[in-house]
């Protein structure tokens, strides 16, 4: 295959700035339609273009160019980078550069993710002309509900601490490309710094211990911007600003993709429900595909130690590429049966870890099924006598148990970063063993009996949860869990609710200390099938670390205070009678083939 290759080609934007992007061309006299990617992370970083997600290749075969672009203050673009604030705009000033040129054909599509992804839905925000189609991988339009924080409004502590200090670290390298004063070697306190921020990186538990994130004195020093990341927790006007899935404005369609296992997978999902239900435009709606594996925002393979989904959990089973370039043909060349014989929703299922094709996303014949919170006894670790019955037994009983921030409840696996996942289990994010933490007195865990046929749960999760606390502001987890024949007990999805955003993540409400309340527990979606032998299992605590970030139970600015002036809380969870706290989990009765 041949192609031409233009680096640090530079782009001025309105405001007069130049940003600097890589162009790969096809062979050919042109034009060509373009692909897109925008980041911070380096356009010349093999893991913008070498990943699955980025085949820049085998696009290039099919003739597309591909061009990657330095975001604003990063790699060797001019400016300086504050995240969010100028893709937008960025964003669409180079759609119109580029569809001026003479190589390109006048469609423009955008690829790559995670932070990629964002950059996506904030140029498809603005409408520009040129842009025909979008391909967010593991990223969301929302950074305040993922990853800094949550829907339930618990910072998403390892995200942010370790985000930002790789941020912080790729600024240092840029500024050791630059010489020093005298037009020698880079200043030494740079090199300096750059040595202290790799060994932060390597502790992750000290990385994330302190309190807030900002505090860090090289992060502070590189990233100004990160104190009021941290500073914000309400939803306030800073981060609606920030938002750019302004899906009545989005006219174009997109392919999502995402991970069972990625932080990102509740926004992957709301932005495909939410475009069809309000895209700009009738291709918008009809024209969102969905494909979500087994991955986390690191491993695309499905192999993971404690739980292996096989070469069929793979990036390449799932057929991304060969969609995404079908996707492309459709909306940037106008072939109307690129996408023919191909069902709008692809799913892996696990359990029986296989792909299956649906026609929407929840799915049509989803039958949403309460099992409540029960057992005639203490529910504390997983030798207690909580159980999971889909029928409402027993009169009112109440689990209690201390919450001390100063020893939470560890993160083990799940939806993390894979830079943090040393903290919790021997660096290993996604599906992973719970059974450590389920000998803690502070854990409250429910389980079904030992299933004598296959359920399958496929869809949204949540927890309704009958509290109290002694604090005016303290925290409840959920974690939903496959318990498996040998005793692993298999996380599957999560969620977390503070309770001073349980009625509203912008108008903080604490607390009356004994007052009991009813508060529902987004856990994400998952997509599994408990086999015959297995049991469906749920852990209820108030902490989850440093998944998120420890609540103080003082009811003030937790970001701010130390281990010194936290305090320990004593949560209950009232489950029974009036106080009918249940799973609320979205059942799909067919025949589990192969279960």
């Amino acid at each position: 295959m041949k192609f031409t290759f233009e680096q640090d080609v530079l782009v001025p934007m309105s405001d007069g700035t130049t940003l600097a992007m890589d162009v790969w061309m096809p062979d050919g006299s042109g034009p060509f339609p373009v692909l897109l990617g925008r980041g911070p992370y380096g356009k010349s970083h093999q893991g913008n273009y070498a990943e699955p997600e980025a085949d820049h290749l085998a696009l290039l075969a099919a003739g597309y160019a591909y061009v990657l672009q330095d975001s604003r203050g990063t790699g060797m673009s001019e400016g300086q980078f504050t995240p969010f604030v100028d893709e937008a705009r960025d964003g669409a000033d180079t759609i119109r550069w580029l569809i001026e040129q003479e190589w390109c054909d006048g469609s423009v599509a955008m690829v790559v993710g995670s932070y990629g992804a964002y950059a996506q839905w904030a140029a498809a925000s603005t409408g520009v002309e040129g842009l025909r189609a979008i391909t967010p991988l593991m990223g969301g339009g929302d950074f305040h509900r993922a990853p800094w924080y949550s829907p339930g409004g618990a910072m998403s502590l390892d995200s942010v601490a370790h985000w930002s200090a790789l941020m912080a670290m790729g600024e240092c390298v840029r500024k050791s490309a630059q010489p020093g004063e005298d037009g020698g070697d880079p200043p030494k306190d740079v090199m300096d710094d750059m040595a202290g921020l790799g060994a932060l990186l390597s502790d992750s538990a000290a990385l994330v211990r302190v309190s807030p994130v900002a505090d860090q004195p090289l992060i502070q020093k590189y990233l100004p911007w990160a104190a009021e990341v941290v500073g914000r927790p309400d939803y306030d006007s800073f981060w609606e600003e920030q938002a750019v899935d302004k899906f009545d404005a989005i006219s174009i369609p997109a392919l999502n993709v995402g991970g069972w296992y990625d932080f990102f997978i509740g926004e992957v999902l709301h932005s495909y429900v939410e475009m069809r239900k309000r895209g700009g435009s009738a291709d918008a709606r009809s024209g969102q595909r969905l494909i979500v594996g087994p991955w986390t925002h690191s491993s695309y393979d499905g192999m993971h130690a404690d739980r292996q989904f096989g070469v069929a959990g793979a990036f390449a089973s799932a057929e991304v590429n060969e969609t995404r370039l079908k996707f492309l043909n459709r909306w940037l060349r106008g072939q109307e049966d690129a996408l023919e014989g191909l069902a709008p929703v692809r799913i892996f299922v696990m359990g029986l870890d296989q792909w299956r094709e649906e026609q929407d996303w929840p799915l049509p014949d989803t039958q949403y099924t309460d099992y409540y919170l029960t057992g005639t006894g203490p529910a504390n670790t997983a030798d207690g006598d909580g159980r999971l019955t889909v029928e409402p037994l027993g009169d009112g009983t109440v689990d209690t148990y201390l919450y001390d921030p100063r020893r939470p409840v560890k993160t083990i696996g799940g939806t993390i970063m894979p830079f943090s996942a040393q903290i919790g289990h021997d660096g290993i994010n996604g599906p992973a063993d719970q059974s450590e933490i389920e000998s803690r007195d502070d854990v409250l865990v429910f389980s079904t009996p030992v299933l004598t046929e296959p359920v399958e749960a496929t869809g949204p999760i949540s927890l309704t949860l009958h509290v109290s606390s002694s604090a005016p502001d303290t925290d409840f987890t959920g974690k939903l869990v496959d318990v498996f024949p040998d005793g692993r007990a298999i996380i599957l999805c999560e969620g977390i609710q503070r309770m001073r955003y349980r009625n509203s993540a912008s108008d903080p409400e604490m607390m009356e200390p004994g007052e009991i309340y009813e508060v529902v527990l987004d856990l994400n979606a998952t997509s599994n099938v408990f086999l015959p032998g297995h049991q469906i299992r749920l852990e209820v605590s108030s902490s989850n670390f440093p998944r998120y970030d420890r609540n103080s139970n003082t009811g003030g600015v937790i970001s701010s205070e130390s281990e010194e002036e936290m305090v320990v809380a004593v949560n209950r969870v009232h489950r029974g009678g009036v106080h009918a706290s249940r799973l609320t989990l979205p059942i799909i009765r067919r025949a589990a083939e192969g279960a």
